[in-house]
């Protein structure tokens, strides 16, 4: 049992004193330090299920080191450190920064919406799509890739290229037992970038609607449904997330300032304020 192990541990790392400090009674306290009790269920959270005992005990021992330690360090900085004054100062501007900040959290929460309509992305978007460009090409097609040497590939050729509703279905057929790679993805862009690990090309092979090269080991066929260009505005189906994040983070910032405004103006209107005359 590791514990045994732990309690070797805990007395060759201190030794215990008697201390005025309370142990909470419905808790088992596997040592106590500077007033502070390090109890078992706290190392019991800190272990995984299904280690060793091995490992139970490297974690334990690490875990009651460092535990011991910070305390120790804790203490030992508060009776040497001669500007406690500015300390807590600090611990006074953080508490209510954090306090602001979760009430802030729960008013937007409350009273903004979680989603920005359609319409607003689409404007914003037409409005700032100049913002959004692209650094490398994006494409709609569709990507198969074979072995070399796959049967009937003056069809699948044509299927290919054609790429209509039909042949899009001949070539899932096909595809089952002879493609080593297919992508569908006419509803979705695919960045070049993502393209090239699938497919031997260049930026300047993406002028056509139809890619066909083929290495010692497979033959590619792309058909290109829509193609953007680097330098382009990027795909609204891309920059979307971009844009609801712009949209609710300015309705954020727009929100949390007229509440500061209307909350100062309401103070002096009630007289929560007491100016003082000079």
């Amino acid at each position: 049992m590791y514990y045994r192990w732990v309690t070797f541990l805990v007395s060759g790392l201190l030794f215990l004193s008697c201390s005025q400090a309370e142990q909470e009674k419905d808790r088992e306290a596997l040592l106590e330090v500077e007033g502070k009790f390090l109890y078992r269920d706290q190392v019991d959270a800190v272990i995984p299920p299904n280690v060793s005992a091995a490992d139970s005990i490297q974690i334990a021992g690490s875990y009651i080191r460092r535990w011991v330690t910070d305390v120790l360090l804790y203490e030992t900085a508060k009776r040497n450190v001669d500007d406690k004054a500015a300390i807590e100062r600090l611990l006074d501007e953080y508490r209510k920064a954090m306090t602001i900040h979760q009430y802030q959290q729960k008013l937007i929460q409350q009273r903004l919406p979680k989603d920005v309509s359609e319409e607003e992305l689409q404007r914003f978007y037409e409005q700032y799509s100049d913002q959004f460009v692209i650094r490398e090409p994006y494409v709609k097609g569709l990507l198969l890739v074979v072995p070399a040497g796959s049967p009937s590939m003056g069809e699948v050729r044509g299927w290919v290229r054609s790429g209509n509703e039909k042949a899009v279905e001949n070539i899932e057929k096909y595809s089952i037992k002879n493609a080593l790679d297919y992508q569908y993805f006419y509803d979705r862009w695919m960045s070049y970038s993502e393209l090239q690990k699938r497919i031997p090309v260049q930026p300047d092979d993406l002028n056509g609607s139809f890619i066909e090269v083929s290495d010692s080991a497979r033959h590619y066929l792309l058909k290109m449904k829509e193609i953007q260009r680097s330098g382009q505005p990027e795909p609204f189906e891309i920059a979307r997330p971009k844009i609801t994040e712009i949209i609710l983070n300015k309705l954020k910032s727009d929100f949390i300032s007229g509440f500061e405004d209307e909350l100062y103006n309401d103070a002096v209107q009630n007289g929560t304020i007491t100016f003082f005359n000079e």
